[in-house]
């Protein structure tokens, strides 16, 4: 009896304790409170060590995840990792907002008849431990090789290369036009799901293996690319300047006062500040916000909105939940925190009242058709079905696009008619002689974990073009 109580134990992981929904809704700081030692031992004692670990596939930088996990079940918790660090430069950010879900853990041989082992929860307590034991070490460094590279954007893209070229002994500056560094990292997420202490110091890190970060450089305006490369000596440049123009839905009254994109909402909330009661960042603290869209930034919206002190904070998403492109945490936790889901409409105007301040917004039913482009069912209004919800804040969040700025200075580069720069997938190389691209700016508004997977192809190319030079 007992051995089968051990078996039916491999099938159930070790959940990660959190604060209490209606504890945390009021407040900033990060939701789950972590591992302890001998939760994390016990979870990464569930491994089964496969011989063809199906998880590595799923990892985008190539995690050595059984290796990683065998030394946390041994308790050698800053040996795992480093060993993370060998392919993954930032183990306790992706540990956080990288949806393993749908990568490395869905390919895990225990989900097929439980749990699959928690790989997000066990690589961010192996970083945690390493970076609060002080003992983050500098990795193996190749002697100084005489190329300059530039890298434009410090979100996870441009992070990794950097920290990539300058281990291979590259002379490397991160252009960043914001006034810290982190890109998405900082502006995007809030601090309840990565705290910005943890981005700091990961920046602090590539300082450490020499890169050099120059803020409040706008690539197209302080300089063009152009001007880099030929006026100020760069061998390559890397373009990792993410996807940072909103999405709005072209529908009457998106100008009125209240209506935010969600890139604003989130950057003043979490790059400015806004969420600390004596900062000066002008932002509106709705009695009752709406959020449209179903993502994970709709998400970090809503429940930001509630922590600003909302009294409701609704999601207005045109499909039904199971088309909801948010991690399945994400809307776990957005339910926990009293978000109310108003599903399967949406918004057609925004009403305003005679001072041009939000009020209210309509939105009309729906209901699934057959699927579209990205096979989802398409949703369809249902005639007369009109509505409308009273509110004083809305949070436009579809979805983001590439800013035109490095495509408009940089005529010679290819650029897809989505204003993406086209880039190789296997070798991530532009049009442009010497310019390389990843990231949102190629991809889109994707995930942090694949943009760093292209930061690594793109380094190993740079270094390829270099040795060529």
């Amino acid at each position: 009896m007992e051995e089968k109580s051990k078996k039916n134990e491999r099938f159930i992981r070790i959940q990660m304790k959190e604060q209490d929904p209606q504890v945390r809704n009021a407040n900033f700081k990060e939701v789950p409170f972590g591992y302890s030692d001998e939760e994390a031992i016990i979870e990464a004692k569930r491994c089964l060590k496969c011989k063809k670990p199906l998880c590595v596939q799923g990892c985008p930088v190539e995690v050595k995840i059984p290796e990683f996990i065998g030394l946390v079940a041994e308790g050698k918790f800053v040996e795992a990792a480093r060993k993370i660090k060998e392919t993954n430069s930032l183990p306790a950010i992706c540990g956080r907002v990288c949806p393993q879900e749908e990568q490395c853990e869905i390919k895990c041989i225990l989900g097929k008849k439980g749990e699959p082992v928690a790989i997000g929860n066990l690589e961010r307590f192996a970083a945690d431990c390493e970076r609060e034991k002080g003992e983050v070490a500098l990795p193996e460094m190749k002697p100084k090789n005489g190329k300059k590279v530039g890298i434009v954007g410090s979100g996870p893209a441009g992070l990794t290369v950097a920290g990539e070229l300058a281990k291979e002994g590259c002379e490397v500056t991160i252009f960043e036009a914001l006034h810290e560094a982190g890109g998405v990292l900082v502006y995007g997420i809030p601090e309840f799901r990565l705290p910005k202490e943890i981005v700091k110091k990961e920046v602090e890190y590539l300082e450490m293996l020499g890169v050099k970060v120059v803020k409040n450089f706008v690539v197209g305006r302080t300089e063009t690319i152009d001007e880099l490369l030929n006026g100020s000596g760069y061998d390559a440049i890397f373009v990792g300047s993410g996807a940072g123009l909103p999405s709005f839905m072209r529908i009457p009254g998106e100008n009125n006062i209240g209506v935010y994109s969600a890139n604003e909402y989130l950057t003043r909330s979490n790059l400015m500040k806004a969420y600390l009661n004596d900062a000066n960042t002008p932002i509106i603290r709705g009695k009752r916000v709406v959020t449209v869209g179903g993502g994970n930034v709709a998400m970090d919206s809503a429940r930001t909105a509630l922590r600003l002190g909302a009294e409701e904070s609704v999601i207005v998403y045109r499909r039904s939940e199971a088309e909801m492109p948010a991690r399945n945490a994400e809307i776990h936790h957005a339910k926990e925190e009293g978000i109310i889901f108003n599903l399967l409409c949406n918004p057609i105007k925004i009403i305003a009242n005679e001072k041009g301040f939000v009020k209210g917004i309509q939105c009309i039913r729906m209901e699934l058709g057959q699927p579209d482009d990205s096979g989802r069912r398409r949703p369809v209004p249902v005639e007369g079905s009109e509505f409308e919800i009273e509110c004083d804040v809305v949070i436009i969040a579809i979805g983001n696009k590439p800013n035109p700025l490095i495509p408009d200075t940089t005529p010679d580069i290819e650029i897809s008619k989505w204003g993406t720069i086209v880039a190789n997938e296997e070798t991530m190389t532009t049009s442009k002689d010497g310019v390389f691209a990843g990231g949102d700016i190629v991809s889109g508004a994707a995930t942090v974990i694949l943009a760093m997977g292209q930061g690594r192809v793109a380094s190993k190319s740079v270094m390829e073009y270099l040795s060529t030079k």
